[in-house]
């Protein structure tokens, strides 16, 4: 599996289930999170689209990630659990 399909996947576009500024809260601080989130997922995609690795190397990078940031921990476990889950029928 490719590093693009772990970042963009093959569903719908970048925003699905975010909805847009004008959906959600409509305020700037709303915006400018999914500006911030956006930036860093493309960041990802422009240096490292191209390369190709395996999930435990995903996995192995997210451990680093907790260890050296233990704050983000909650995220980082929601993040792994929504990956590891996205074909599970029983969850739609």
């Amino acid at each position: 599996m490719s590093r693009q399909s772990l970042v963009r996947g093959s569903g719908p576009g970048p925003a699905a289930g975010r909805g847009t500024a004008s959906e959600g809260a409509g305020t700037a601080a709303y915006a400018a999170r999914v500006y911030f989130t956006d930036r860093g997922i493309e960041e990802l995609e422009n240096r490292r689209g191209g390369e190709e690795v395996t999930l435990g190397w995903v996995a192995e990078q997210l451990r680093t990630f907790v260890d050296l940031n233990p704050d983000f921990e909650v995220p980082v476990e929601r993040l792994a659990t929504w990956l590891a889950r996205l074909d599970d029928e029983d969850d739609e």
